[in-house]
């Protein structure tokens, strides 16, 4: 049976490839990005019914409303993936960091947690359904030129985890998935090696069979969970001699 997804930051990158994925298997769609132009152009082509919601996941109260609208129409969704995202260089001495610190923040962790919420009581109350979030391997370790967006990450991750307690034995599955390097615009601009660099199409197809499985966290690609793993493991006097002057992301607004 065709599933019903809900999807967050669909108008790129990894958003649209989890968009298509899930259209080719005839899935009823709600599809957020900020650009309306490009979620209705992205709409139009996939060959599935698919309403749109022209927000920004900070704005809490709009993700609310898309969330009951989107019920309201389709019933309750099997799968929701908070995918938004973003991501800029930051310095850790600059003060006017501080404000892109705070919009990352609202972003990545508090639009992450306003896009899942809705949904939380209503799959509750049927017994199933897939929460799904967006962590990063850069959550595991603080990289230099990135404290916001490592931060971030790290922040989502955590709350990931606490949701997936506080829905055990439901029937609802938390899934955090980490992406490695996914060749996406947010990646493009990176000016340093992206090693086992994936592409979105085949990130979503590997993500997707987490999802239906309910994993509770995976890396993709695999290679980079056993690299974060390493790092972790790092005497941080080491760590500190090894990344202390890689390269940085470059800083300025966020995407």
């Amino acid at each position: 049976m065709p599933q019903t997804v809900f999807i967050t930051g669909a108008s790129s990158g990894i958003g649209t490839a989890f968009a298509e994925h899930y259209a080719r298997r005839g899935a009823t769609l709600g599809l957020v990005a900020r650009r309306a132009d490009a979620l209705a152009s992205l709409a139009a082509r996939l060959g599935t019914p698919a309403a749109t919601f022209p927000l920004d996941v900070a704005d809490t109260d709009a993700v609310r409303s898309a969330a009951e609208a989107f019920m309201a129409a389709h019933g309750v969704p099997d799968v929701v993936i908070a995918n938004a995202g973003i991501s800029v260089g930051t310095e850790g001495g600059a003060p006017e960091d501080v404000a892109v610190l705070e919009r990352i923040l609202r972003v990545n962790v508090v639009g992450l947690a306003a896009t899942l919420q809705p949904f939380v009581a209503p799959m509750r109350a049927r017994g199933s359904g897939r929460l799904v979030g967006i962590g990063s391997v850069s959550g595991v370790r603080g990289l230099p030129g990135a404290g916001a967006y490592c931060a971030s990450k790290a922040a989502a991750m955590t709350l990931l985890e606490s949701l997936r307690l506080d829905c055990h034995g439901t029937g609802v599955r938390v899934v955090t998935l980490s992406p490695g390097y996914i060749d996406t615009p947010m990646t493009r601009g990176n000016p340093y090696p992206m090693p086992f660099l994936m592409a979105p199409e085949k990130f979503a197809a590997k993500a997707a069979a987490a999802i239906e499985r309910g994993t509770s966290y995976t890396v993709i690609p695999w290679q980079m969970g056993v690299a974060a793993l390493a790092l972790r493991a790092l005497p941080n006097r080491l760590y500190d001699r090894l990344f202390a002057r890689a390269p940085r992301k470059p800083r300025g607004l966020p995407l």
